[in-house]
């Protein structure tokens, strides 16, 4: 099987090429990505906790969902493609905000994305695909937000990064 290869852009999202994703990880080339934040119609976020499998990251606390775009795929069918994997549901979903940030682990592997940010709302069951995800749990905002200053340490550097910059504008939207 040939490996995924993630799309290299320059600070502007435009494409400069395709890489294999793990030699993108390891030169820390700047790639497109997306993170899936699924509230509920209470207003609750739906975390997953990264499968122990995971080749960075593993069992920490994340976002919904998130991985790569492929070549000329949209941020939307990425999202929903990604969440059907991930999660085992598709819903709506709505592109929010996109930002870049550099990322270096202790296993030498480097994010450096092109992070497009999307938002949907679902109020089922999911059911996750045990490669991906380890747990997942329906959590208040502001509670996640109390827990990332108290235990940063299980929570993944992406998705605290997003609820530091855009928490308020994230409240503001579990509330339409």
């Amino acid at each position: 099987m040939q490996e995924e290869k993630v799309v290299l852009v320059d600070k502007n999202d435009n494409k400069l090429g395709l890489m294999p994703k793990m030699e993108a990880h390891l030169k820390g080339k700047l790639h497109r990505a997306f993170s899936v934040i699924i509230f509920n119609t209470q207003g609750k976020i739906l975390l997953q906790k990264r499968a122990s499998t995971k080749y960075h990251t593993p069992n920490l606390w994340s976002n919904t969902c998130c991985s790569h775009q492929r070549d000329n795929e949209d941020n939307i069918s990425a999202g929903k493609r990604r969440l059907s994997e991930e999660m085992g549901f598709i819903t709506d979903l709505f592109n929010f905000d996109s930002f870049i940030y550099r990322v270096e682990f202790s296993n030498g592997l480097i994010e450096h994305e092109n992070d497009h940010i999307m938002i949907g709302v679902f109020d089922g069951i999911p059911k996750p695909n045990p490669n991906e995800v380890d747990e997942w749990k329906w959590v208040d905002i502001d509670i996640l937000a109390n827990d990332m200053k108290i235990n940063p340490e299980h929570y993944t550097a992406w998705f605290i990064i997003i609820m530091n910059k855009y928490f308020e504008s994230l409240k503001k939207w579990k509330l339409q």
